[in-house]
């Protein structure tokens, strides 16, 4: 064979391994630094059946950062994890993915022992343990690539929550699986036009049942009864009991339970939720965002007067505290709710003013700059010319997201009204918008 037909063979093999190096899982620097936030806070609790998994995922967002030392260190972390929680054998299904991730790991390092002898390993073990069901990929496989997909956008969602489904059919007692799916299913129609299956709350009763000590899929059920119109305020405060015993995590179910106490019960009782969790764990970044949120929602969103000062300081204080723990861009939202909380207090007008001049000057990625003129925009007076210009910046960017689409939302309205001077601009800038779509 010559060199160029085994360079071809090679990239095949590699290519046709299920791994998150062939996954196409590429949605940009500013994203895959939030993700690696979010998975360090689920943290590492053994318990945890999604360690390997999380681990995994970490590893390969190393790798897409540029830390290939890191990425080694997390899918090895990932071998072990596995190991760990598959007790029957060291070795089986569940590896074939980690085992993928190694095979690309040490191919773009150049290591062609090391790629070849994890790329027997797949082989080996696919042979071994064959998909119970002709022409689909091993339930164990499903499961990971459902995992993986759940953390990205809208459509990933949906199809994470279809591979669940796949996994479950060949292997139904992964009690983890059936929760997962419940979770996915939820969140995939929360952000899609598809109508909630009539059925979910008779399936995640039944998850539910299964799997009594997952207290994330307990809140979510408390979450979508209430849609209902049931009344859930003592389930809720008895919950946060059992939250409150179980270790800091983000699979744990607090900020989800803090958000059903914000709209169920009272952000007051949200507030002191979060702080008597802080008090237990004080070190703990992921429960000092918690409160932070909390605050924030009383002092922000709900907008109201005669909130006390001390209240103002503790949410700033918190805030800062949050932003010096937390990797950008996680720490840019975090920055834009430290600055409208600094604009509610007695003091921090020219604090809240400065903070945002600091965040306009950065450089950025364009979502994060369509984020930051949008909320400034947000921040100054609805009426100015400053607040129009700011979210015409927001919507001149050329990336579609949330924070461009909500600037075009309130510039139509300002248009509507024609009571604003730059109405002709706003209107050029629309129709500009709409060739640029068709």
């Amino acid at each position: 064979m010559s060199a160029a037909q085994s360079q071809s063979t090679l990239e095949d093999k590699l290519k046709a391994l299920q791994c998150h190096f062939t996954w196409d899982i590429d949605p940009g620097t500013t994203k895959l630094l939030l993700f690696r936030d979010k998975l360090e806070d689920i943290g590492n609790d053994d318990g945890n059946s999604w360690m390997g998994h999380n681990y995994n995922l970490q590893g390969y967002i190393q790798y897409q950062l540029g830390f290939t030392e890191d990425a080694q260190r997390f899918f090895s972390k990932a071998t072990e994890a596995f190991r760990r929680a598959r007790k029957v054998s060291d070795e089986g299904p569940w590896l074939v993915v980690n085992y993928g991730n190694l095979a690309w790991l040490h191919h773009h390092l150049g290591e062609e022992a090391e790629r070849q002898t994890y790329l027997s390993k797949v082989e080996t073990l696919l042979k071994e343990y064959p998909s119970p069901s002709q022409g689909e990929l091993h339930p164990e496989i499903y499961a990971e690539k459902a995992w993986t997909l759940m953390k990205f956008g809208k459509d990933q969602k949906l199809l994470a929550a279809d591979y669940f489904r796949r996994a479950i059919r060949m292997q139904p007692d992964m009690v983890e699986w059936h929760t997962s799916y419940m979770i996915a299913s939820v969140k995939a129609y929360k952000y899609s036009d598809k109508p909630q299956e009539e059925d979910i709350m008779e399936k995640m009763r039944m998850a539910k049942d299964q799997d009594p000590e997952n207290l994330y899929l307990a809140v979510l059920d408390l979450e979508q009864r209430a849609q209902e119109g049931e009344r859930i305020e003592d389930e809720a405060r008895e919950l946060a009991r059992k939250v409150l015993e179980n270790p800091v995590s983000s699979y744990s179910g607090m900020k989800k339970l803090l958000w059903l106490y914000k709209n169920y019960l009272s952000v007051d009782e949200a507030i002191d939720l979060a702080e008597e969790a802080l008090a237990k764990h004080p070190d703990q970044r992921y429960l000092k965002w918690c409160a932070a949120l909390c605050y924030k929602w009383k002092i922000v969103s709900y907008n109201e007067s005669r909130i006390k000062q001390s209240m103002i300081d503790r949410a700033i204080s918190l805030h800062k505290e949050v932003i010096s723990v937390y990797h950008h861009p996680s720490s840019l939202l975090k920055k834009i709710a430290l600055a409208n909380i600094c604009a509610k207090s007695n003091h921090g007008q020219v604090e809240a003013e400065q903070i945002y001049q600091e965040l306009l000057e950065m450089d950025l990625e364009p979502e994060e700059k369509q984020m930051v003129f949008h909320f400034y925009a947000n921040y100054l007076n609805i009426k100015s010319h400053r607040s129009t210009e700011y979210h015409m910046k927001a919507a001149e960017i050329q990336h579609k997201s949330y924070f461009r689409e909500n600037s075009v939302k309130v510039l139509k309205r300002i248009k509507d009204r024609n009571r604003n001077q730059m109405c002709r601009e706003i209107e050029e800038l629309l129709a500009n918008l709409e060739v640029e779509r068709s």
